[in-house]
């Protein structure tokens, strides 16, 4: 049984420990938070230790992995010491606020032999896996473009704007079906109210010709979780927020008759075929990720969301953020960086 520690019990945490409480292999050895409130709720919930100092947490031999769920300015800091304390981590998305920490805790984990892996829970989704399965079996053909609107009013947070917050996710999805790297990214938004952007429209720009563009609010008056996905075979329909058949696939495309030397004769026919809603797994995400984590810290081996995934969905959130301060003007990714 691997000894399981919890840093933070706020928005996150309590589903964190839920999980882990109830999953085989491990058990729930500590909670750490700094709020009196938090651990008395943890206290009413678990039969763990509750701390105020997550540094006792990681101090203790007797646990050998630490779950981080505070918010992303303190990720570095807490993943950094569990690992320079022998501990096995999974952090919260996003895995830290630049490439360069990102980077620090991946070599850290690798010269200790840890594992490092992120939250990033939609990649455990059967939807989203049922996608890359049929990607992976040509059904869709060639990915043409990625089109996703996650908008909600609000929650507001207080430490990162709306690309840090939403379209994280949507970059770990895209990390995760496509195999082709990004080779640029353009973001414009506003903030109308506070200092942090809460509305932006991110165009992500693929070698081989994908493109992708994520749409993100907290000031829209209802709750979306919509994603469009068009191949040269098949189209996907992803609405994460269907009660059932949250994938809806479509026989439908263009298809072009003609010569591709000779542009302008060509002629354009509409394919219309059938849509069916495809099976997908209905167990928890999130409970597959801690068992995907445990797994992996028992057999040595990589997680599908390792700290690599998260270091290139942090430079995709760099890059789109230094376009939102220049207005939209694409930034593109270098080849030192695609490298790592």
């Amino acid at each position: 049984m691997i000894p399981v520690g919890i840093v933070g019990y706020g928005y996150w945490g309590p589903n964190l420990a839920r999980c882990t409480a109830e999953a085989d292999g491990c058990t729930l050895a500590a909670i750490a938070d700094a709020s009196a409130a938090a651990r008395a709720r943890a206290v009413k919930r678990h039969n763990a230790a509750v701390l105020d100092d997550w540094r006792d947490m990681i101090a203790d031999p007797n646990i050998a992995a630490i779950m981080i769920a505070t918010p992303a300015r303190t990720h570095f800091e807490i993943a950094l010491a569990a690992l320079h304390a022998g501990k096995h981590v999974l952090v919260e998305k996003p895995m830290t606020e630049t490439s360069t920490e990102a980077l620090v805790l991946i070599e850290e984990a690798a010269k200790r032999n840890l594992t490092l892996m992120v939250d990033h829970t939609f990649v455990y989704t059967g939807a989203v896996r049922k996608i890359r399965e049929m990607i992976d079996e040509g059904l869709v053909g060639d990915v043409f473009y990625y089109d996703s609107t996650r908008v909600n009013l609000g929650l507001f947070q207080h430490d990162v704007n709306v690309i840090w917050d939403l379209a994280v996710h949507d970059l770990a999805i895209l990390d995760y079906l496509l195999d082709c790297q990004p080779v640029a990214v353009s973001a414009n938004g506003a903030g109308h109210l506070g200092r942090l952007e809460n509305m932006a429209q991110i165009t992500i720009y693929f070698a081989g010709g994908t493109t992708a563009h994520l749409n993100v609010n907290w000031l829209a008056p209802v709750k979306i979780r919509q994603t469009l996905i068009g191949g040269s075979r098949r189209m996907i329909v992803y609405d994460d927020l269907q009660p059932s058949e949250k994938i809806k696939v479509y026989d439908r495309g263009v298809d072009v008759v003609g010569s591709q030397e000779e542009l302008y004769r060509l002629l354009v026919s509409y394919r219309t075929g059938d849509m069916w809603a495809p099976q997908i797994s209905v167990k928890e995400a999130l409970m597959t990720e801690v068992e995907h984590f445990l797994d992996c810290i028992t057999t040595q081996t990589a997680p599908l969301t390792s700290g690599g995934s998260g270091l290139r969905v942090v430079e995709m959130l760099e890059n789109a953020s230094l376009s939102l301060q220049q207005r939209g003007h694409p930034i593109e990714f270098t080849p030192l960086r695609r490298a790592s």
